[in-house]
């Protein structure tokens, strides 16, 4: 042990030392001290700035009206994200239903991240990559050990599923509890005869922005996508900004571009106005 560290005080000193170091992935504390954001958006709306690198997650509790802005930062970052509503866990995004609900399977502007109550956690209100997953899910820690020989959180290969559920347990909830997955900037289609064709990403710097409808946890793992065929671990760098906005209303063309979104739409505000939530 150094003799700097080999007492408590030592280590004590050490660590503090370390206060103010920057670092290339990691969340912004305060988040508002984030220097870089939206046009329109003040400093102190910023709720959320995190960087994560790949095999990298993160997880927030976050309120209605909230918008998470999400950026895949080298072209290669894959974000594999869970919601649950905040005050009712056991209610959370379901994959199937979103699909089905809304006859489409791929994500796009205007699309709903809805839970199997027909309530909408999320709107998709903005949308530059168009390369996205409803079908696949996180990668498990199985196959990831077939694949590269790992696939624990601290490895060089960490699985999705297993990042999601250590995100989960810091909220109180656990493997049982993490359902299928969006993967955002890693596109897969399925062509006609119904097997599913690899697309990859739109590039460097493509984002996605989710309007929070409920409260929120927000559950987001950056990792490789099961169906990603390149030979070697390939997750690029992730990044997250959040900040205080609005929930949907009718005057928004969201609420009524489908007779299924404006039901859904309906439920929520319904729900909201019940439990006094703005």
């Amino acid at each position: 042990m150094p003799a700097a560290t080999a007492t408590t005080a030592g280590a004590r000193d050490h660590a503090r030392a370390q206060e103010g170091t920057v670092v290339h992935a990691a969340p912004t504390v305060p988040a508002s001290s984030q220097t870089s954001t939206p046009e329109g958006v003040a400093p102190q709306d910023v709720v959320w700035s995190d960087r994560l690198p790949g095999g990298g997650y993160a997880h927030r509790v976050l309120a209605p009206g909230m918008r998470v802005r999400l950026t895949d930062v080298t072209g290669d970052a894959c974000a594999q994200v869970v919601l649950y509503h905040a005050d009712m866990p056991w209610e959370r995004l379901n994959t199937a239903d979103t699909a089905k609900i809304q006859w489409q399977v791929y994500p796009h502007e205007g699309y709903l991240l809805l839970s199997d109550q027909a309530r909408v956690l999320a709107t998709i209100v903005e949308d530059t990559s168009g390369h996205h997953d409803t079908i696949y899910g996180a990668s498990t820690k199985a196959r990831n050990e077939r694949r590269y020989g790992d696939g624990s959180v601290h490895g060089p290969s960490p699985a999705g599923r297993e990042l999601l559920v250590n995100g989960a347990l810091k909220n109180g909830l656990g493997r049982r509890d993490v359902p299928p997955t969006v993967s955002f900037f890693q596109g897969v289609r399925i062509d006609d005869g119904g097997r599913p064709v690899w697309q990859g990403a739109a590039g460097s710097g493509a984002y996605v922005t989710l309007r929070t409808e409920l409260p929120v946890v927000m559950l987001v793992a950056n990792a490789a996508h099961p169906l990603d065929p390149r030979e070697r671990y390939t997750c690029g760098e992730l990044e997250i900004l959040a900040w205080r906005d609005r929930v949907t209303t009718p005057e928004d063309p969201e609420w009524a571009a489908t007779p299924e979104g404006r039901r859904a739409f309906e439920n929520t505000a319904d729900h909201r106005a019940g439990r006094s939530l703005r």
